[in-house]
């Protein structure tokens, strides 16, 4: 009797495991029936863009990164604000997104073949797996079902966004809050390998690290003498590169500037004040033995998971940037 007790718990405890494994409704291949192209439009899509202006595969991995950690991957970072109300997009961490004109062609393409069916942020989350793997990056599978968010807030993007100026327990607190893990914490900081940012992201730690005119003893001192040639004290308007020379290639490299000092925010230097992360960013150093591009689309499958609507939940909208 207690061997069948035992055992009945075992195939309940499995069966609640697997109902919430698949109670988001998320699969590879949901538009098999309804959209069997929607991979090959989106890449074409993407393609058409990113073969002529590469950068932009820096801002539209980050712009699924944004919209997956304010209200879950819903697409609520690609609607524009109404009303008065002002939308996600118009917050200062959004502010610099661009290539909000890749998921239109997209979505208007989708529309002509299979109209009604195909959601913005479905179609956020695989122009950002195939503009990474345009320019050499990994690919994965993108598990797709998720259906579109009503709702935009500004002050949410604000208050839920990373920022640069985290700390590790900052960091730590906001990814688990969503569900993700230390490693995923920084293997996705390793998208920093691509694109560009502002002097005012880091600017702090340049010139007035603790208020008193310093500069941040974590960052190395000579890379901050050729970042001062760039960025002047208040400079709200330069862009430097976050991974210099290679800014423009998916790659390691972004951990060996960390491991010497010479990431630009404070929350890259932050990866190297746990026993965890730092051992990560060293063992990705030696690139025959890097695990980084296929870490990358194990945690993109994470993250992309996020507080998703599916079944009825939401809607499908007609255009991106427009409730229906």
């Amino acid at each position: 009797m207690a061997t069948l007790k035992f055992l009945l718990v075992v195939i309940l405890c499995l069966a609640f495991a697997f109902g919430l494994a698949n109670s988001q409704g998320l699969q590879v291949g949901f538009y098999k029936k309804t959209c069997p192209n929607v991979e090959a439009i989106v890449k074409k899509a993407t393609t058409d863009f990113v073969s002529r202006a590469p950068t932009l595969a820096a801002p539209l991995l980050r712009m699924h990164f944004h919209d997956c950690f304010v209200r879950g991957c819903d697409g609520s970072v690609l609607l524009n604000s109404t009303k008065g109300n002002q939308a996600e997009k118009d917050a200062i961490p959004n502010q610099s997104l661009r290539g909000f004109q890749v998921i239109d062609a997209a979505k208007s393409a989708l529309e002509k073949q299979c109209p009604g069916i195909v959601s913005c942020t479905d179609i956020l989350a695989l122009v950002a797996r195939d503009a990474v793997s345009l320019i050499n990056g990994p690919t994965w599978q993108v598990e797709l079902g998720r259906r579109d968010g009503r709702v935009s807030i500004l002050s949410e993007a604000i208050r839920n966004l990373p920022t640069p100026f985290d700390n590790f327990t900052t960091l730590k607190s906001s990814f688990g809050a969503l569900g993700l893990s230390v490693k995923d914490l920084v293997v996705l900081s390793g998208g920093h390998t691509l694109g560009v940012s502002h002097c005012f992201s880091f600017g702090s730690r340049l010139y007035n690290f603790t208020g008193k005119g310093d500069t941040d003893p974590n960052m190395d001192q000579n890379y901050i003498g050729q970042l001062k040639t760039k960025c002047k004290p208040n400079d709200v308007t330069t862009t430097v590169e976050m991974d210099p020379g290679s800014a423009k290639n998916f790659d390691t490299d972004y951990y060996t500037m960390v491991s010497k000092r010479r990431g630009l925010f404070a929350s890259d230097a932050a990866l190297l004040t746990n026993t965890q992360t730092k051992a990560y960013v060293l063992s990705q150093l030696n690139t025959p033995g890097s695990t980084f591009f296929e870490d990358f689309g194990v945690s993109m499958v994470n993250m992309g998971k996020i507080g998703v609507l599916t079944g009825k939940a939401g809607e499908i909208r007609k255009h991106c940037a427009i409730r229906n």
